[in-house]
């Protein structure tokens, strides 16, 4: 299993959960995505709508001012 980063602090949806789900389609079972995201919509929507694709959501931390890491594994 290996771990992967992804930065779309920059990013506005629906942007961020189309990165995201690119991200995530590269991965093998098992492997962890680590997706840096700011708070407000996008922390809203990238893991409900991972959630919602059958993706674990394994934590939500806080990983600076305004900005997330939101951990899914595929």
């Amino acid at each position: 299993m290996a771990t992967y980063q992804l930065d779309i602090t920059r990013e506005h949806c629906p942007m961020t959960f189309v990165k995201t789900k690119i991200e995530l389609a590269k991965l093998k079972a098992g492997d962890t995505l680590e997706v840096l995201l700011s708070e407000g919509e996008p922390l809203e929507n990238v893991p409900r709508t991972s959630r919602e694709q059958g993706y674990d959501v394994l934590g939500i931390e806080p990983a600076g001012d305004r900005i997330y890491k939101v951990i899914i594994q595929k």
